[in-house]
């Protein structure tokens, strides 16, 4: 059943939510001031690892 399905894709998307806070609040916690300025580079692409 679609609703079904869509009820279970809701659930999971809010337990991806929690899970990124979570994340988000200890990468915080460890990059400190900087956090947001070495996200938006990761995010960027600059810190790509080299073969």
């Amino acid at each position: 059943m679609e609703e079904e399905k869509a009820v279970s894709l809701a659930k999971e998307i809010i337990e991806l939510d929690i899970k990124r806070d979570e994340m988000l609040e200890t990468f915080m916690q460890l990059a400190g001031e900087q956090a947001f300025q070495l996200l938006r580079s990761v995010q960027n692409g600059q810190y790509r690892k080299s073969s």
